[in-house]
């Protein structure tokens, strides 16, 4: 069985921060810092900030879409009770 992630990135080249959903985070996050991803790619370096684990891709999906809708203020009060550590996914 395969775990889905949803997962907000946050560039340190200008504080915004990118939404997304895969089932291979590490692979994923390369891509982006590697300059694959082409919303992305002028906007680098960016960080892991927060991310949700699910059992099956349309729930990731279904869970992006609401995550892209709730603005930065919304996303900010996520990261305030986030308690997660990388090395649970790496």
């Amino acid at each position: 069985m395969s775990t889905y992630y949803v997962y907000i990135l946050k560039s340190l080249k200008d504080g915004k921060f990118y939404t997304g959903c895969t089932a291979c985070i590490e692979k994923r996050l390369a891509q982006h810092n590697n300059g694959r991803v082409r919303s992305t790619k002028a906007r680098r370096p960016l960080k892991l900030v927060y991310w949700e684990t699910f059992a099956t891709r349309s729930e990731a999906m279904r869970r992006e879409r609401r995550l892209k809708g709730i603005g930065r203020a919304g996303k900010k009060r996520l990261f305030k009770d986030f308690k997660g550590n990388c090395a649970d996914i790496y």
